[in-house]
């Protein structure tokens, strides 16, 4: 059995850049990360990698108040026609902001939890990141593991990682953002919303001491929790979480739909690129929505 609090204490980055720091290991996009995501680009092709962005997204209730994006008219031809969105802000494709969960009372870095109150985070929000652009990296588990997608509930571990790494000769890099897909959004594609929810394949406890040794920048899937669901342990809930974004600093997102990217990778056997999957900037937001796009 995992010694959660012993891991926590391993991969922490509490401290590493000040103790005011709210970005955590963004901070390690450095130039050099950018260069490389530059001179990663060769055919100057794009891709998204966002979900659409409508009343048929993934949320299903199960977090009161999460709703899937509504689009409303406010104004139709008059001349003008203009429109309004209300939704959550991890609804679709997104990221977690640091403030997103606390542990023990505590955000990253020991910012107080009692930081965030009807007004946002006042400590580690969304709005206190200005760009996420970098060199991204896709770990395509289940190709490499031989299968169309991986099984669901399916622990991805450390070693997943290096095979990835070895077989497509990547060497991860600090201030690098990896995108780590699951397979699991192609039951989102066919409709069965519950099925992508649960149970899913997702990132393993272990995967945290791999990230933390390699300096990653931050971390994405193609699933609805980040990590495996069912989690690994009971106690505490969504353990990977509290390693992520409260000890490591590290920012997390979820619902990236990689089938396309993964696709164009294994055409051209190359799984590097530029990333641009900067946040918007929702001021004490807990999280935001993000339109991800890979140059290539």
């Amino acid at each position: 059995m995992t010694d959660f609090a012993a891991l926590s204490k391993q991969v922490s980055n509490w401290g590493r850049w000040g103790s005011d720091d709210e970005l955590g290991t963004l901070n390690l996009i450095d130039a050099a990360a950018v260069r490389r995501g530059i001179e990663a680009v060769v055919d100057g092709r794009s891709l998204s990698l966002a979900m659409p962005l409508n009343d048929q997204g993934p949320q299903m209730g199960f977090i009161p108040g999460r709703i899937n994006p509504l689009r409303t008219m406010i104004a139709l031809n008059q001349p003008f026609s203009d429109d309004v969105v209300v939704m959550g802000l991890q609804a679709g494709t997104h990221w977690d902001a640091l403030a997103h969960v606390g542990h023990d009372g505590t955000l990253y870095n020991g910012h107080p939890a009692s930081s965030i109150t009807v007004a946002g985070a006042a400590k580690c929000g969304i709005d206190k990141v200005s760009t996420i652009v970098s060199r991204g990296v896709l770990f395509d588990v289940p190709r490499a593991l031989g299968v169309d997608a991986l099984e669901p509930g399916y622990a991805i571990k450390a070693a997943d990682f290096d095979t990835c790494a070895s077989r497509w000769g990547i060497t991860v890099e600090p201030g690098d953002v990896v995108l780590v897909r699951t397979g699991q959004i192609q039951k989102f594609h066919a409709g069965d919303k519950f099925a992508y929810a649960y149970p899913s394949a997702g990132l393993s406890l272990s995967t945290a001491e791999w990230l933390h040794a390699h300096d990653v920048a931050a971390v994405a899937t193609d699933n609805l929790t980040c990590e495996v669901y069912p989690s690994e342990i009971d106690d505490p809930y969504l353990p990977v979480h509290l390693l992520h974004l409260v000890y490591m600093g590290l920012t997390q997102g979820q619902n990236f739909d990689l089938e396309a990217l993964a696709a164009d990778c294994a055409a051209d056997d190359r799984y590097t690129f530029l990333l641009d999957a900067s946040p918007q900037p929702f001021t004490g937001g807990l999280g935001s929505p993000v339109n991800p796009v890979v140059t290539k």
